[in-house]
């Protein structure tokens, strides 16, 4: 192969080299996940062409059979992955390896630096799995030509990872991609061809393109004949029956790049109106970005048509709040030339999207039936990213709904265990609502004075101590046919007192009622009785309708414009603190208390107070004056 330019040497872009430090330095209990990676590569690389010909017959160059041959040279002391696939430009080169050109690249090197364990998980996730390479290789070699460019057109990359790449024209180049590595003296493990065909076949198995090894013969020479060392077909189309549960993981770990084995799978094949496979699975574990929905971040579901690779595509295939699930979904009624815009506008979407939704929520309600532990370990790993359904799906809510758990005040410790169903299957006679106070821990939520009262006569409440549940809570108003009361919302009738008593206490509180609403101002719209309280002096309430202090200040820290409202003060005219207040004659120790008692409920909420060095002093003022 002649060289028909001079090399050129360039430097990484800066996150590249960090990335490669942390890699050969960190991938040290995976080493073996470099094969999985560089034949994934390759795959996508047949698949790229494959899509592309569609619309270009001529990329093919007569050499329609698509395949990824792997070698090893124990002489020479290299491994070589080779397709002839789509194939790379010199630009193409530098942007998808000399340079990360994406939006997640900061985020995945603070998660790799900060957790080692994650790394082999980490590099395939973000797509930077060529990097791999360098844990066993001292140098890589890649030589490339892409399928529209003229054979004098081929690209060699070199490089032995520490912080510097050569580039070269070459001509003679053919097309696709060849990466041969050149392994450091110790990983004489990886120059042994049953060991790569071992690798093959636990990761790579299910790759839709025949990967190919020389033949050996009985001294373990390489022979001149390649042959199959892979199914070389699509897991998904084959019958269920055939597939056993060790193939269903492998192909797992494949599509998601993950060395944990999937929780759960659902594999069904759809024929009527419309006809396609689908392949979901629920991971065991939640990536750490899951909760980043940005427009850039890496999908879970792949869309094939016909078994020709389309797109990543979970935005169109699978609602935002399912955006966990992983896996695969080949129709037979999309056009072959879909485009992401073709895809927004495409009625057989909307029935594959429904389906596909269907179809997760069979599996995780099979889940909570059949295998309590496995759906444990689901909702501490997704629960909160199912919640955003309830706001997002109005057609699926009572099922989302169904799968919901929350800690309560009749459950054991902060575990969320309970359902609605729960709830209601303990519900008394002549009760139809259900209780739920939301907090920001499990401590703040069961220690709530909103439930006191309901608590004292042993009404069950729901303990929602999760950021995302008042907002979930918003759109959730009844379930089964009873309505869901936020006991921190309204004015509530707690059951502690007939009318008579309630009026007879509230004439007895004017006077405090009347104090506090004179010391306290425009800082309250209204200062009243509570019916929820039973051992604390206050509570801060909102409307039924309105947002959560909390929320509202989440909100304005998120830069969003959120209305003022006044919130209402109740108090407990029994508690001692509002005695005091009542036959205090100190004006200054008056407006200290009336104070007190809105900070205290402030608190109590979740509420940063605007000046904490004046609520301290007034603390060690009444305190020092006993």
């Amino acid at each position: 192969m002649s060289t028909a330019t001079a090399p050129e040497t360039r430097r990484f872009d800066a996150d590249v080299a960090q990335v490669l430090h942390l890699v050969t330095h960190s991938l040290y209990s995976h080493k073996e996940i470099f094969l999985r990676e560089l034949v994934s590569n390759a795959a996508d690389a047949c698949d790229k062409l494959r899509f592309e010909a569609i619309a270009k017959p001529g990329l093919f160059g007569g050499d329609t059979d698509l395949h990824i041959d792997v070698s090893v040279d124990k002489a020479a002391r290299t491994i070589t992955i080779a397709d002839n696939g789509i194939g790379m430009s010199r630009d193409e080169v530098v942007a998808n390896i000399g340079t990360i050109a994406s939006s997640g690249t900061r985020r995945f090197l603070d998660a790799l630096s900060a957790e080692q364990k994650a790394d082999a998980n980490l590099i395939g996730q973000f797509g930077v799995g060529f990097y791999s390479a360098f844990v066993v290789a001292g140098k890589v070699s890649l030589t490339t030509r892409r399928a529209d460019a003229q054979a004098g057109e081929g690209v060699r990359w070199e490089s032995n990872g520490s912080g510097e790449y050569t580039l070269d024209t070459v001509a003679g180049a053919p097309r696709g991609t060849t990466v041969t590595l050149h392994l450091k003296p110790d990983e004489d493990e990886f120059l042994h061809a049953w060991q790569l065909r071992s690798l093959i076949a636990r990761y790579s198995d299910h790759i839709g393109f025949p990967i190919r090894m020389p033949k050996e013969d009985d001294k373990d020479q390489p022979a001149a004949e390649w042959e199959v060392v892979n199914q070389a077909s699509a897991l998904w189309t084959r019958p269920k029956a055939e597939i056993t549960d060790e193939e269903y993981q492998a192909f797992y770990q494949h599509v998601s790049h993950d060395f944990e084995d999937a929780l759960a799978w659902t594999h069904n094949r759809v024929e009527g109106n419309q006809n396609f496979t689908s392949l979901l699975y629920i991971p065991t574990k939640a990536p750490f970005d899951m909760a980043m929905r940005g427009p850039n971040e890496r999908k879970g579901l792949k869309l094939y048509v016909k078994r020709v690779f389309i797109m990543d595509a979970a935005e169109q295939l699978l609602p935002s709040y399912l955006r966990f699930v992983r896996g695969v979904v080949d129709s037979d009624d999309l056009p072959l030339n879909v485009s992401r815009e073709l895809l927004q506008h495409n009625r057989n979407l909307d029935k594959l999207r429904a389906a596909c939704t269907r179809r997760v929520l069979d599996l995780l309600d099979k889940l909570a039936k059949d295998e309590p532990e496995k759906f444990k370990t689901f909702w501490t790993a997704f629960g909160n990213v199912l919640k955003e359904g309830i706001a997002e799906d109005h057609g699926n809510r009572e099922r989302i709904a169904k799968l919901l758990r929350f800690a309560s005040t009749k459950s054991e410790g902060a575990e969320p265990s309970v359902s609605f169903d729960d709830y209601i299957a303990r519900m008394p006679e002549g009760q139809d609502t259900i209780w739920f106070v939301t907090a920001g821990s499990y401590a703040a939520a069961k220690g709530s004075p909103h439930i006191e009262a309901l608590a004292a006569r042993g009404t069950e409440v729901l303990l929602m101590a999760d950021r995302i549940d008042e907002w979930m809570g918003s759109y959730l108003h009844e379930y089964a046919g009873k309505k869901l009361r936020d006991a921190g919302k309204g004015e509530i009738d707690a059951g502690t007192a007939d009318a008579d008593k309630r009026k007879a206490v509230e004439k007895a509180a004017e006077g405090v009622l009347g104090k506090l609403k004179e010391l306290l101002g425009e800082r309250v719209r209204e200062v009243r009785v509570s019916e929820r309280l039973t051992e604390s002096p206050s509570c801060i309430v909102v409307d039924d309708h309105d947002m959560g202090l909390a929320m509202q200040r989440l909100l304005r820290q998120a830069g969003h414009e959120v209305p003022e409202s006044k919130p209402v003060l109740e108090i407990n005219p029994e508690h001692a603190l509002a005695k005091r207040l009542e036959h205090e004659t100190d004006p200054a120790r008056q407006q200290d208390i009336a104070l007190l008692l809105l900070d205290q409920a402030q608190l109590l909420e979740g509420v940063a107070l605007e000046d904490p060095a004046a609520y301290v002093k007034r603390v060690n003022r009444l305190l020092a004056a006993g």
